[in-house]
């Protein structure tokens, strides 16, 4: 028999979200653990996508993507961040938000240049800037505050440092940049040529009055950025895997000559849908609020447990350390969690390199209410 070649990723294994899913629909478990919404987009889109599919748009979109979509899109950033992009040129669609990262890395990461993450940290980054031939540098933010150390980032910028990736707010902390990290990160990148990935999906799910720090709210960072954005998180729909990518001209010619390779154009009849929908801001300016009910549903209800609830200033996942509660490791935690207590979380050292457990898993709360209900009075016994 032949020896066949491993994949250039033959270390990696099923991420952690389908591991908890597949342990959750084993053992009928409420599933917290995906981040993903348990209950129906609203019927105006659905509609809106029955109508164009029967009005023919179905066949394949223009590489950039719709430029009705791209107008809305153009037009939402900047009412929301004062910043403006040119829809044909410095927007495109993209199947998904995790697809706009992975051509972002591909299309600028060579062999031995280095990139900054952040953990804990998406799972997709590391492994798309090893396919690549980069090499990845680690800022590890730690509970309960997971606030950025710049000055262990000043000391892994090098003349090799290609590429910083940020996420805000952040997936699984639930954390948001300040004013003062913006301007420590200005500070760095000045007078380099350090580009930034920056993953905003969850930009329109931030809480308690405070704001979404769009990097392309600064001159500065804009001119370097380019920003990650999914209509799954906006939108409830992320089995539509639809998103966006937003960068300066000269870094999204770049950008669109490996996307043409990647995906070529995404859904058509789905970007006809958003681009009619987007048109009533209502459809997304709502969302704070309606996603701030759920977390504070979810934190009232933990309130009075053994569960020491960390702060959550977006997104829709909660933080909870569970040291009161065991002594388990967190992915151990989250396996009994599910067996035999019935929910399904995410262990947090799944996001950090070096497995880093402080005893902190992550419950995702976009989920009906009922499904809240059910898994707050099941935590509850512990």
């Amino acid at each position: 028999m032949i020896q066949l070649p491993l994949s250039k990723l033959s270390n990696i294994g099923t991420t952690i979200f389908s591991q908890m899913t597949q342990l959750s629909n084993e053992n009928q478990a409420i599933n917290l653990s995906q981040g993903f919404p348990d209950f129906m987009p609203d019927t105006e889109l659905l509609n809106l996508t029955d109508h164009f599919m029967k009005k023919g748009f179905n066949q394949y979109a223009p590489m950039g993507g719709i430029i009705s979509l791209k107008e809305e899109i153009a037009r939402k950033i900047e009412t929301s961040h004062r910043a403006i992009y040119h829809p044909d040129s410095e927007i495109t669609i993209t199947a998904g938000g995790t697809q706009a990262i992975f051509t972002a890395i591909a299309t600028f990461v060579k062999k031995d240049d280095e990139v900054i993450i952040f953990e804990p940290a998406y799972d997709c980054y590391e492994p798309t800037v090893e396919l690549f031939g980069g090499i990845v540098k680690r800022v590890e933010m730690k509970a309960p505050a997971y606030e950025p150390d710049w000055n262990k980032v000043k000391e892994l910028v090098s003349d090799k440092t290609k590429l910083i990736i940020l996420n805000n707010p952040n997936n699984p902390s639930g954390k948001i940049l300040k004013e003062k990290d913006i301007q420590a990160l200005i500070n760095i990148v000045k007078d380099t040529s350090i580009l930034i990935l920056s993953d905003e999906v969850y930009e329109n799910i931030v809480f308690d009055g405070k704001q979404h720090l769009s990097l392309c709210r600064y001159p500065e960072l804009k001119e370097r950025s380019l920003l990650a954005a999914s209509f799954g998180k906006l939108f409830h729909v992320t089995g539509w895997k639809v998103g966006y990518c937003a960068a300066p001209k000269v870094l999204m010619d770049e950008f669109r000559k490996v996307h043409q390779f990647n995906v070529f154009s995404v859904n058509t009849p789905i970007q006809m849908a958003l681009a009619e929908y987007m048109k009533n801001e209502d459809h997304y300016n709502h969302l704070n609020q309606f996603f701030q009910e759920k977390r504070d549903f979810l934190r009232s209800g933990l309130a009075n447990t053994s569960f020491e609830l960390l702060d959550c200033e977006g997104t829709y996942f909660q933080a909870v350390r569970y040291d009161k509660i065991s002594d388990k490791n967190d992915f151990d935690f989250a396996g009994e969690l599910t067996v035999n207590h019935k929910v399904a979380t995410i262990p947090f050292s799944s996001f950090y390199k070096n497995k880093l457990n402080e005893h902190v898993i992550r419950l995702c709360f976009a989920k009906k209410q009922e499904t809240l209900e059910q898994a707050i009075e099941n935590l509850s016994k512990l």
